[in-house]
């Protein structure tokens, strides 16, 4: 049919493409964020960066940053905190202009930008709890951790002062070495940071008039579970008086599995955790507990005598220890190295293919105005809202460059003198290599909502632990490189997540650049000194066995120990299992992106496998109890566990984790429990029976 018999019979396709595109852009505008607040003035950077702000970032940091310590000591696994940090800022201030409405005194109403500078300062400083190394490289350099493992002179005395200058020193420097790259990241890469555009739909829907009302259900729920786990805490220690007291140590599944560390500890902030975290994860971590503590430390024990001295005790490196942390470690490795590969061809395909599209879209002879006249035209209202107000505000190249330089060359100065063992020369290779590794993890990070901050860590533990060798403290500089790496590769991620949070805001990039500082600085004081009082608190900080455990600062201290000395002090048969959990960890993950995504769900992650092998499956519980509230939540109703379960699975872990500070500062007083509430075990049920026997 040619164009002049469609004319004919009533068809005509221009006037048919424009009604196409008009009802295109109605369908947009019905969807589109940006028009509800069109009639809203957007502030300028400098009034984003408000006082009541940062109090309330302040307040927040201390609250968040005592719960990631607390996992951080206990488990190692630590849930996003993001959807609670934002959700926390929006009460406060919240409540806060209220008042001040009511009183005539509210000068500066309370935006979505506001809001996302707060979540960006709290994430920030909280951040530093977790890349601060207190559960992993820096505690491995302590003498608690040296006496568990086969070294026991390597170590470095614990002190408040060089922890908060070392943090400084290291922590600012990953800001710098992405800031040039935002504009590729967020702009022409368009890479989605799923954290980072899921706290942004939060963010805007609680300043609409419907999202407003949600958030006060979601601040009334977790304000309720909050009280009732901050009760609980508080109840449970009054049981507490004596070693393996109280409800955290009741044989919940029998005295067996109790002695195989299965069993219910009572622990809110691990049901809320579970209540956060994915069903696969909470199920991995049972099935770990299951393989590790069910089938093979028994099976391991039995063999007492022959694969390792019958009179090593329990704690030993060359016995059932041995086995327990190293081949963890073989699965976390082979893990870390599988989904390290895996990002790293990712991130170069995507590179690879962002440049040949731009490349082949430059081909058409076509004057450049023009093209970018159309390309922009094709743009939602959104997104060339959101481009124009985030390329406002520049952030000088030269600015970001020279910081990188300035703070680098601080550094080396003074790093040395803070670690002797960890040379100028280590610390300048590892500048060079960072912007890249720090460039591979956000845009990795972008793609799959994956930091690798601690495998950028491990490979500096290798690396440089390897290199310096036992004779000139390869241990101490090995943990040192660590801490360096982890904190570049760690921040520069989170400051593209929220680089993206703002772009969907129309919060400045200025503002979060200077809010990202403002939370590093107060999480390089807060993070130390909630890790501090923990450390004096508790004087079995670090020990198998303990409240606080501190698994994974065993786990980094035998990393470098085999780094430095290699695999001659394993016992028998170690290495092998090693190898065998090490491929297998690597084959779990193949054949999970083999499958795809429909079955590939259902497959465990050796990763949280991994962290039962070492202090057992009592959390596991816990967690698989939260995925149950939470699935029968589900299919009740939907849509409000949706809605509610972020909040009160936030409250769980909040009220608790809340109660450790007056817990420890009960503990430093020299306060103790009342009663010591202590369940039979194996040995007294024995002398029990003996007793009643006579």
């Amino acid at each position: 049919m040619g164009k002049n018999e469609r004319e004919e019979n009533g068809f005509d396709p221009e006037n048919h493409n424009q009604e196409e595109e008009e009802k295109k852009q109605l369908k947009e505008e019905e969807h589109s964020v940006e028009r509800i607040f069109e009639n809203q003035e957007v502030p300028s950077w400098r009034k984003q960066l408000t006082v009541r702000a940062f109090v309330v970032s302040f307040v927040l940091s201390i609250l968040f940053s005592i719960i990631v310590m607390k996992l951080n000591l206990t488990t190692g696994i630590i849930p996003s905190l993001n959807v609670s940090a934002g959700l926390l800022g929006f009460f406060f201030v919240k409540t806060w202009t209220k008042l001040l409405h009511k009183s005539g005194l509210l000068r500066q109403p309370f935006t979505r930008q506001e809001n996302t500078v707060i979540q960006t300062c709290v994430v920030a400083s909280s951040g530093i709890a977790f890349s601060g190394g207190f559960g992993t490289y820096l505690f491995a350099m302590s003498e608690r951790i040296a006496k568990q493992s086969t070294d026991t002179l390597d170590f470095k005395k614990l002190s408040l002062g060089w922890i908060i200058g070392f943090l400084f020193i290291v922590s600012f420097l990953g800001l710098f070495s992405v800031v040039p790259l935002r504009k590729i990241m967020i702009i022409d890469f368009k890479l989605t940071y799923p954290s980072g555009t899921a706290t942004a739909h939060l963010i805007n829907s609680f300043h609409t008039p419907q999202g407003a009302k949600l958030a006060k259900k979601q601040v009334r729920e977790l304000g309720k579970f909050f009280t009732f786990s901050f009760l609980w805490g508080f109840f449970q220690w009054f049981y507490t008086a004596g070693e393996n007291c109280g409800f955290a140590s009741f044989p919940s599944l029998g005295l067996k599995a109790f002695d195989n560390e299965f069993y219910f500890d009572f622990s809110a902030t691990y049901v809320g955790v579970g209540m956060i975290c994915p069903y696969i994860i909470n199920i991995s971590v049972l099935l770990g507990g299951i393989i590790s503590w069910g089938l093979m430390w028994p099976l391991i024990e039995d063999r007492k005598g022959d694969w390792y001295p019958a009179d090593l005790g329990p704690g030993s490196f060359s016995g059932i220890q041995g086995y327990k942390v190293f081949i963890a470690i073989a699965m976390i490795l082979g893990d870390g190295l599988y989904n390290f590969l895996k990002v790293l061809s990712r991130t170069f395909l995507g590179l690879f293919h962002q440049l040949r599209y731009k490349d082949v879209s430059s081909e058409p002879p076509v004057a450049d105005h023009s093209s970018d006249v159309s390309s922009q035209s094709q743009l939602s209202y959104d997104d060339r809202r959101r481009t124009q107000l985030f390329l406002k505000d520049q952030i000088p190249i030269m600015f970001a460059v020279g910081g990188y330089v300035a703070i680098a060359a601080i550094s080396m100065a003074t790093l040395p003198h803070i670690f002797h063992q960890l040379k100028w020369y280590y610390i300048l290779v590892i500048y060079i290599f960072a912007p890249t590794l720090a460039f591979c993890n956000a845009y990795g990070c972008g793609l799959t909502d994956w930091s690798l901050a601690s495998t950028y860590g491990k490979l500096a533990i290798f690396t440089i632990g390897a290199w310096a060798g036992a004779a000139h403290g390869g241990v101490l500089a090995g943990l040192a490189a660590c801490g360096v790496m982890m904190n570049i590769v760690s921040t520069a991620s989170d400051l593209m997540q929220d680089f993206k949070t703002g772009y969907l805001t129309l919060a400045s990039p200025r503002s979060m650049f200077v809010s990202q500082i403002i939370g590093t600085a107060m999480g390089c004081v807060i993070s130390p000194c909630v890790f501090w009082l923990f450390y004096k608190a508790f004087d079995d900080l670090g020990q198998p066995g303990s409240q606080y455990p501190a698994p994974y600062a065993v786990v980094y201290r035998s990393m470098v120990l085999l780094a430095v000395k290699g695999f001659s002090s394993l016992p028998k048969n170690c290495l092998l299992l090693c190898y065998v959990f090490f491929g297998a960890a690597i084959l779990i993950n193949l054949i999970k992106d083999l499958v795809g995504k429909k079955w590939g769900r259902f497959i465990p992650l050796p990763m949280a496998m991994a962290i039962p092998f070492y202090i057992g499956s009592y959390f596991a519980i816990d967690m698989c109890l939260g995925s149950l509230i939470l699935f029968v939540w589900e299919k009740i109703n939907k849509a409000k566990a949706d809605a509610l379960a972020p909040a009160v699975a936030s409250g769980l872990i909040c009220g608790e984790g809340i109660w450790t500070l007056p817990a420890s500062i009960l503990a430093l007083a020299g306060v103790k429990p009342p009663i010591c509430m202590k369940f039979l075990s194996r040995g007294n049920n024995a002398k029990v029976d003996a007793f009643l026997g006579s």
